[in-house]
């Protein structure tokens, strides 16, 4: 393993004085391998304060070009990246804010089949695309991989956010809850409009995306208590968050 270099001691002296994440905290980050689905608005901050915090390698699974609608919430990209794909823009912005980080680029839509291949590389997967598709395809794959899954959304003044550990049991014994387990089906398709469609606050998107942050260093350092069998929910409108709980469902009985 290998140790800190002075300017990482120095780069990362405020989490280092923190006696919850110290020396050895910082080290666990710099091992980590962290795989961002999207770097778009969720994608964004997640991919910047991964960065900054010393997360060893980040991956960025994401098959789009930036455009110049992009740029009113997806902050990593800038005016000069526009037509650029997104994964190349995210990585030379990751490298413009810390060159202590290792970036793999995977310029293609996330799947199972992309997962199976390149998953099991990775300690931690985060979902920020803006599709139910890919959210039930990120939840399956990161339970077969017994990996943790931090999951994000956002509509137009609202977003939500929450961690799946399915494949660990809780305190009482029981496993701990799916993706399905919170959201059983996906809405038909044109029921829930694209941001595109219904428009989003810039802004909003930074503030659920930074909170995705938040849990993968409280995850990958083993600090706190992750939003696991919780989903936080921030009303930007009225300046208000909220917590649900919610559980593994109960499975049918056949026979």
């Amino acid at each position: 393993m290998d140790p800190l270099s002075q300017d990482e001691i120095a780069r990362y002296q405020r989490h280092i004085l923190l006696p919850e994440i110290g020396g050895a905290g910082q080290q666990k980050l710099k091992t980590s391998r962290v795989l961002v689905i999207g770097a778009g608005g969720l994608g964004s901050p997640v991919l910047q304060y991964l960065a900054a915090a010393g997360v060893g390698t980040v991956g960025i699974a994401d098959d789009d070009h930036v455009s110049l609608s992009n740029l009113q919430r997806q902050v990593i990209h800038d005016s000069g990246t526009i037509g650029e794909m997104k994964t190349q823009s995210a990585a030379d912005a990751i490298a413009r804010l810390n060159p202590h980080v290792r970036v793999v680029r995977f310029e293609e839509r996330f799947s199972a089949e992309m997962a199976a291949l390149h998953l099991p590389r990775f300690d931690l997967l985060i979902d920020g695309s803006d599709n139910f598709d890919t959210r039930y395809a990120a939840a399956d794959a990161a339970e077969l991989a017994r990996l943790p899954l931090v999951t994000g959304a956002v509509g137009r003044f609202d977003g939500s956010l929450t961690v799946l550990k399915p494949y660990e049991t809780g305190a009482d014994g029981n496993p701990l809850p799916r993706y399905r387990d919170l959201f059983p089906a996906a809405p038909p398709p044109g029921l829930v409009p694209s941001c595109a469609e219904a428009g989003i606050v810039g802004a909003l998107t930074g503030v659920i995306g930074t909170l995705m942050a938040m849990e993968a260093i409280k995850l990958l350092t083993g600090i706190g208590e992750p939003l696991v069998g919780r989903l936080l929910l921030y009303d930007s409108l009225s300046a208000r968050f909220d917590t649900v709980k919610y559980k593994r469902r109960a499975t049918e009985k056949t026979g």
